[in-house]
C-alpha cells in the first residue's frame, strides 16, 4: 500500500501521531539501521556506509528540530571536551563547532598553530597522544590529510577532518541535510559540480552514490578530480545504480540536475596560482544562463565564502539559493 507524504501527515495529524514519527517518515529511522558510530574516526565519508549516512543526518535532523524548533536542552556533551586544531582560519567550521558542542553541554578549546607548540617544539604524533588524555574528541582543519591519517594513528580519541587537502566531510553533510530538508529526500537527485576537482568535490564523489544521487561533474582541464578517487566513484555509482558524469563543458553538467554547486577556485595556500586558475576557469561561473539547462526545480548551493567570478549575484541571491540555510546546518550536522 502506497502513501503520498500528504496523506501520511493528514493521518498522523488526526491519530495524534508525534514529530518524532514524522521526521521518521522524512528520513528514516535509526532503530531500522545498523549502525555503530561510538570511537570512530570521521576522515572521509568514504569510510561510511549509506545507513551510516543516513543515521547522521537524522540526527542532524532531530537535534535542529528539538533543539531549535521545540526548546529543547539536551546537554549530550556535559563534561566533555573537544580540541579543534586550526591550521587554516575558518568562520563556519569555526563557529559551528564551538556553537554546537557548547549548545550540547560541551567544552570546545580553540587551538591554533601559534597557541600550541604543534610543529614547531612537538610533533604530531606526541600531540596527538597529550590531547588523548585530556579531552574526548580532536576535530582538526590541516593542509595536509596525512597528517589526519598520522593523528588517527596515534591518538586513543575520535579524530574528525574540519576539512583537508583532500577532503571536507562536515560540509558535505550540511550540504546534504539541506537538501534533504529542501526536497524532502535525496534519492535520485541530480547534483551538477561546477568548478575545481577539490576537496569539496572529492567528499560529494565519496558520499552521493550511497544516498543514490547522481553525479555530473564539469572541470577544466588540469583541474580534474584525483583519479583514484573517480575510480572509487565509479565503483560506487555502479553498486549504488546511480550516474556520474565528467566533462569540462558547465552547461552540459548542467543539464537537467536539480543543485548547481561551485566553490572557490583559489583555495587557501593557491593563491600564487590566481592568475592561472581565473584564466581556466573562464565560462564556469553559474548564472542564470546556467540555470537554464538545469531541472526546472533547481536549487544553488556554496559552502562559502563566496566570490563573484564562481556565481553571480543574480544566481547567489536568488530564491533558489540555498546557501545561508546550508551554512546554518554546519551546525546542526558537526
Amino acid at each position: 500500500m502506497l502513501f503520498h507524504r500528504r496523506n501520511f501527515i493528514t493521518i498522523a495529524k488526526l491519530a495524534g501521531t508525534s514529530k518524532q514519527l514524522l521526521r521518521q517518515f522524512w528520513y528514516g529511522t535509526p532503530a531500522q539501521m545498523n549502525v555503530h558510530l561510538k570511537g570512530r574516526d570521521l576522515l572521509t565519508l568514504q569510510n561510511y556506509t549509506a545507513d551510516e549516512l543516513k543515521y547522521l543526518l537524522w540526527m542532524a535532523s532531530d537535534l535542529k528540530q528539538r533543539i531549535k524548533h521545540e526548546g529543547e536542552y539536551l546537554p549530550l556533551m556535559q563534561g566533555k571536551s573537544l580540541a579543534m586544531i586550526f591550521e587554516k582560519r575558518s568562520t563556519r567550521t569555526r563557529l559551528s563547532a564551538e556553537t554546537g558542542f557548547a549548545l550540547l553541554g560541551g567544552h570546545p578549546s580553540f587551538l591554533t598553530i601559534q597557541d600550541i607548540h604543534l610543529g614547531t617544539n612537538e610533533s604530531l604524533r606526541d600531540t596527538a597522544r597529550v590531547l588523548s588524555s585530556m579531552t574526548n574528541a580532536i576535530l582538526a582543519r590541516v593542509y595536509n590529510h596525512n597528517d589526519l591519517d598520522l593523528m588517527a594513528k596515534e591518538a586513543t580519541i575520535p579524530i574528525i577532518n574540519g576539512l583537508s587537502d583532500l577532503y571536507h566531510p562536515l560540509q558535505i553533510l550540511a550540504d546534504y541535510l539541506t537538501l534533504q530538508e529542501h526536497y524532502r529526500g535525496l534519492q535520485g537527485l541530480t547534483i551538477a559540480w561546477i568548478g575545481d576537482g577539490n576537496n569539496v568535490l572529492r567528499s560529494f564523489m565519496a558520499s552521493a552514490a550511497k544516498l543514490g544521487m547522481h553525479l555530473r561533474i564539469a572541470t577544466p582541464r588540469g583541474f580534474e578530480p584525483d583519479l583514484r578517487i573517480t575510480k572509487i566513484t565509479e565503483q560506487n555509482s555502479k553498486e549504488y545504480g546511480t550516474k556520474l558524469l565528467l566533462t569540462t563543458d558547465p552547461l552540459e553538467a548542467a543539464d537537467g540536475a536539480n543543485v548547481l554547486v561551485t566553490d572557490t577556485w583559489i583555495s587557501m595556500g593557491q593563491e600564487e596560482e590566481r592568475k592561472e586558475r581565473l584564466k581556466a576557469f573562464q565560462g564556469y561561473q553559474i548564472t542564470m544562463q546556467t540555470a537554464k539547462s538545469a531541472a526546472s526545480n533547481w536549487t544553488f548551493l556554496h559552502c562559502l565564502p563566496r566570490k563573484p567570478e564562481e556565481v553571480d549575484d543574480e544566481v547567489f541571491y536568488s530564491p533558489q539559493s540555498l546557501v545561508f540555510q546550508e551554512a546554518e546546518n554546519r551546525k546542526w550536522t558537526i
